[in-house]
């Protein structure tokens, strides 16, 4: 985990050269910190933690990018102030918002959502610089892991489509979730049913029923609900499988029942993220302890009966990253693409 070194250019004014000053000192200090973490344990780190010392330079920053933008000279911007985190936080708090449930359609065009599950949501199109606002009441969209199935779900109705804003596949009349907010929705390749994670139970829905997969009931606690937190969840790419975790299980492997058929203990302290490699040969799954975590991958021709011990070393997994919370990822070819909170990284 490095922070990129800063490359110093010719120095325009005195705001530039001491954005790029700053940025460089903040950039090596982080990097030897890091150095010293991996190689003697984090425990014996007694320094200081770096600080960017730019804040008072954001609002200049920022007036010059808004020009660079209108001007389209935004390439040559980004070659004299190279991008930073810190200094910019106080407009991320003011101005930044959440976007998720990116689907990608056709060329440069995207269908997203902005807002998360416990926020009021907006759906946009996305072609090129052009975003559309859509429906008001799409309150989560999915797409399937192989072709272009999408699932779009607007109050009590969940529909699944062949390609966006095809000919419509299926569509599902959803009571019990229809009040849950989504954090997920995934449909399966043929359109026929859907899978559903949210903070109040992860869900298999198709046309007869709403089926709670994870947790599973304690029908001996009277007290029991199906609330959980770092809920997630994934297909595998030919649906064989169903994978579901939350902080307080074990990641569960599922058949495309949604019967348990095997179960991957976390490394680090919650299972908080999981998928499959591109040609399914491989089931990931990350477990995390505040930013830090751990991600594990398992053979998937063993994960039927597959029982992965947490915290435990064994010869059933191999650690893919041992040093990161993973929130979300992809799978191309025979890599992994991961985003971290302090990094992104393919593996």
């Amino acid at each position: 985990m490095k922070f990129n070194l800063f490359k110093k250019k010719a120095p325009e004014d005195g705001v530039q050269k001491e954005w790029n000053a700053k940025g460089e000192k903040f950039a090596t200090e982080i990097n030897r910190m890091v150095e010293f973490g991996e190689k003697n344990g984090w425990e014996n780190w007694k320094g200081e933690e770096p600080t960017d010392a730019r804040d008072h330079l954001a609002d200049e920053v920022v007036r010059r990018l808004r020009k660079a933008n209108l001007e389209n000279k935004v390439e040559a911007f980004r070659n004299r102030f190279p991008p930073a985190h810190a200094p910019l936080v106080k407009y991320l708090k003011e101005k930044g918002q959440l976007i998720e449930q990116i689907h990608f359609i056709e060329k440069e065009k995207v269908v997203f959502l902005t807002g998360t599950a416990y926020q009021k949501r907006q759906a946009y199109l996305l072609n090129g610089e052009k975003a559309t606002a859509l429906d008001e009441q799409i309150d989560a969209v999915g797409k399937s892991k192989q072709g272009s199935v999408f699932a779009i779900q607007t109050g009590d109705k969940i529909t699944t489509t062949d390609g966006w804003q095809g000919a419509t596949i299926a569509e599902f009349e959803i009571k019990h979730t229809k009040a849950i907010k989504t954090t997920q929705l995934i449909p399966f390749n043929d359109g026929l049913k859907v899978l559903s994670i949210t903070s109040e139970g992860i869900y298999l829905i198709d046309q007869y029923e709403e089926n709670m997969i994870h947790p599973e009931p304690d029908l001996e606690d009277e007290e029991w609900d199906a609330y959980i937190d770092t809920e997630n969840g994934t297909l595998s790419n030919d649906n064989k499988f169903i994978v579901v975790g939350s902080q307080s299980s074990d990641h569960r492997i599922l058949d495309s029942r949604g019967y348990q058929i095997g179960e991957i203990g976390p490394q680090s302290s919650y299972p908080h993220f999981c998928l499959f490699s591109a040609d399914d040969s491989q089931l990931i799954t990350n477990s995390c302890h505040f930013y830090d975590g751990m991600t594990i991958g398992v053979s998937a021709s063993k994960l039927n009966g597959l029982k992965v011990e947490a915290y435990e070393e064994s010869l059933l997994y191999r650690v893919i990253e041992d040093g990161m919370r993973v929130y979300c990822g992809l799978a191309h070819n025979d890599l992994y693409m991961e985003c971290h909170p302090r990094k992104s990284s393919s593996i």
